[in-house]
């Protein structure tokens, strides 16, 4: 009883960082995406460590939704920091590309769909905010960016797709028994003990790559154009003029029907299917996406209204706050039609869902501005 109090405990704090952490790539995008994968690397661990009695079944429904969380926070990130804008496209296909793979893989469990539609993005987004660290991305030309894209999807996701949803391999049992011949579940202290020699090994070949790209950074690449950054607001001429940005939030306020609505639709209702697949709600996939585009406009009608009274999104708490109460008016509807209908709603799972659907569309709401009037011409529309 006692392991399965702290596994409660443990798990509440593993949830809490895997929501709040995601929350600052928008300010600190490289250091903030490596830690979500960290942690969703060591999570499983940790629990075993903590609780190994403990069934963590339940945790899998939130892992799998958390991952495509702070995935597209991080798409939505590069709306407002990204200055290459062929960047920013290469970045909106791939994340969109793994969406629908994850919809299709979710609705028909074929595991090999992964490995057609891999997650490309997320090293691509580590690649771009990687150059930024010293260079300006804007000297990156289209053919770099797409060859970026390519390498990483080609030689790094592949494989790992491979070898996760196919293969379906463990790393770790693959490490305790076919490098340091350990049973599976081994301690790491007796795993290391058993082969010494591979671990030196290994420190000296993480050392000389270190090494290796030092001498690239200082000898191959281009020189750099600013000391060392992880702040993106900190990137010279990324901001955005505030008369600009507005004025683009008041060309915005004048139709309900503004640009990006139909990004934020499709995006929207991409994760909803995901998080409805994963949390098992009631509704169909189909039903989901009609209640998706029904939060999506209702929202952007909320928007506009707001802002053309004076409430724009000038403080990110209070529009997340409005949206959050307008859609929990939309949960208590939903829950009530599906009472009625004699359908049963798990409702941690519901609001939980709902909780993540209100932070994507405040955060894309907030951030899709600065990207239009970043790119737009100042005679040009401002449908980008």
């Amino acid at each position: 009883m006692e392991d399965f109090g702290m596994a409660e405990i443990v798990i509440l704090g593993i949830i809490l960082s895997r929501l709040l952490v995601p929350l600052l790539i928008i300010r600190w995008p490289l250091p903030a995406i490596v830690a979500c994968l960290i942690i969703d690397a060591v999570d499983q661990t940790v629990f075993t460590a903590v609780a190994p009695d403990a069934d963590l079944s339940g945790y899998q429904t939130y892992d799998k939704a958390l991952d495509i969380y702070y995935l597209v926070i991080a798409y939505i990130s590069t709306l407002r920091n990204w200055t290459n804008q062929f960047a920013v496209e290469v970045a909106r296909f791939l994340i969109y590309y793994r969406l629908v793979g994850v919809v299709l893989f979710e609705l028909s469990g074929i595991r090999e769909v992964l490995f057609i539609f891999p997650n490309t993005f997320e090293y691509f987004f580590i690649f771009y905010e990687a150059v930024r660290l010293f260079w300006d991305p804007r000297r990156m030309s289209n053919m770099v960016v797409i060859g970026a894209a390519a390498f990483i999807w080609i030689f790094i996701k592949l494989p790992q797709e491979y070898w996760i949803h196919i293969a379906q391999l463990d790393l770790t049992d693959f490490v305790q028994e076919d490098i340091f011949g350990v049973a599976a579940g081994t301690s790491w202290i007796d795993t290391f003990a058993a082969k010494p020699w591979i671990v030196v090994v290994a420190i000296v070949v993480v050392a000389a790559l270190i090494y290796a790209g030092y001498w690239l950074m200082k000898n191959k690449l281009p020189s750099r154009d600013r000391p060392l950054t992880i702040d993106a607001d900190a990137e010279p001429d990324r901001e955005v003029s505030p008369e600009r940005l507005d004025a683009e939030r008041k060309r915005m306020s004048t139709t309900f029907l503004r640009p990006g609505l139909f990004e934020k639709m499709a995006m929207i209702t991409l994760v909803g299917i995901i998080f409805g697949q994963v949390f098992k709600v009631s509704a169909e996939p189909l039903e989901l996406s009609l209640i998706m585009a029904v939060i999506v406009v209702a929202n952007a009608v909320l928007s506009v209204l707001l802002e053309r009274h004076g409430f724009g999104p000038t403080a990110a708490l209070r529009q997340f706050l409005f949206t959050g109460l307008l859609n929990l008016g939309i949960f208590v509807a939903i829950v009530g039609f599906y009472e009625i209908l004699g359908t049963p709603v798990n409702l941690w799972n519901t609001f939980f869902y709902l909780l993540l659907i209100t932070l994507l569309v405040t955060l894309y709401d907030r951030y899709r501005p600065e990207y239009v009037a970043r790119f737009s011409k100042d005679d040009e529309p401002s449908a980008a």
